[in-house]
């Protein structure tokens, strides 16, 4: 059974979630929903081939704004509109290798964005808001030796990606140390590389696998060697909702103002071990290849996951071999079911272990 706790403090309470048309922001819509929440939306359109148009998500939102966070007084006059309880900024341009490609819309999007969702929020009269998470990333730290990223270690620059995440840590302190307002109520919080039914992200390792099988491809490894904290998606989305949940019932002391919530070291492997591990199940040929001209990506990086652990409860779940089982499952079964079905199936899978 779901938790009673969990279900009865998340019935009707009114969420507002950035970027729910995305991969995570799907996923913890389903979580919501099936915990009572009230759900409310603001993104760019869905792309066609997302999880949020297969799974027919716009079903269980209240209303969804299909504008862009660049667009400070439309994001300012949704959230006065909603006046919601809690809120989740997802929103961003979460790649790497597009950051590259185009490293102007990623710092106007997950920089000036996160602003203006800051400022519309200190602006709103009798805001009734709460609690507040913005989510960044597992790759906001210098990551110049290799070691177990725990939240007070430096946070650094590389890709645009990666920069404007450390960007969005830095201006959320700094609203926390200038505003009362958002001081009890602000959290960032980053997750490790998350993996799950339903993403079709492009340059994504767990999306190119799928698509090589389907397409008969090979599946090309830029960076086989390379550690990454891997994890089921409905763990950090689990996280967020635990740790919303505590500054929603109290006032924010300083440790609640970033969090990790990653892996255990066993589901800390590199991308050769994961591309292994579909390989057992699945019909593909992984293929190497050595560019020396490669954009550069960090090449170690895991999340000390001990203070989600102490103070809030919280741990994983599902191992990382379970996790790629569970994929391939979801994969194999919308094909002759309801997606929505199926992929809330999975998500009360997942609660009933939260007890």
């Amino acid at each position: 059974m779901i938790n009673k706790k969990d279900k009865i403090f998340w019935k009707n309470k009114k969420v507002f979630l950035t970027g729910h048309t995305g991969f995570k922001g799907s996923w913890l819509c389903i979580m919501l929903n099936t915990l009572g929440a009230n759900i409310y939306g603001y993104s760019l359109k869905p792309k066609k081939k997302s999880l949020y148009n297969l799974a027919r998500i716009e079903k269980i939102v209240k209303k969804s704004f299909f504008n862009n966070i660049n667009d400070k007084n439309k994001i300012k006059r949704a959230i006065s509109q909603v006046n919601p309880d809690i809120i989740f900024h997802l929103a961003a341009q979460p790649l790497v290798l597009e950051s590259y490609k185009d490293p102007i819309n990623t710092y106007e999007t997950n920089i000036i964005g996160t602003v203006n969702i800051l400022e519309s929020v200190r602006e709103i009269k009798n805001s009734k808001v709460k609690s507040f998470l913005v989510i960044t990333t597992d790759k906001v730290y210098d990551t110049k030796f290799k070691k177990k990223y725990k939240e007070d270690d430096k946070l650094g620059s590389g890709d645009p990606y990666s920069t404007s995440k450390s960007c969005c840590e830095l201006i959320c302190e700094s609203y926390r140390k200038s505003f009362p307002k958002i001081k009890n109520i602000l959290s960032t919080v980053r997750a490790g590389n998350v993996i799950g039914g339903g993403d079709y992200a492009e340059n994504r390792l767990v999306p190119d696998i799928l698509k090589a099988t389907i397409k008969n491809r090979d599946v090309i490894l830029r960076n086989p060697d390379h550690i990454r904290p891997w994890q089921h998606v409905f763990e950090p989305l689990y996280g967020y909702l635990v740790l919303s949940k505590k500054i929603y019932n109290l006032n924010l002391p300083d440790e609640f103002a970033n969090w990790n919530f990653g892996p255990n070291m066993d589901s800390c492997k590199s991308v050769f071990f994961v591309a292994s591990e579909f390989k057992k199940k699945l019909p593909i040929n992984l293929k190497i290849i050595n560019n020396k001209k490669k954009l550069k990506e960090n090449s170690f990086l895991i999340l000390n996951n001990k203070k989600s652990k102490t103070l809030l409860k919280w741990k994983p779940k599902w191992s990382l071999k379970y996790s790629i089982n569970k994929i391939i499952e979801w994969n194999v079964k919308i094909k002759k079911n309801d997606v929505f079905k199926i992929s809330k199936n999975q998500v009360k899978e997942y609660l009933n272990l939260r007890k």
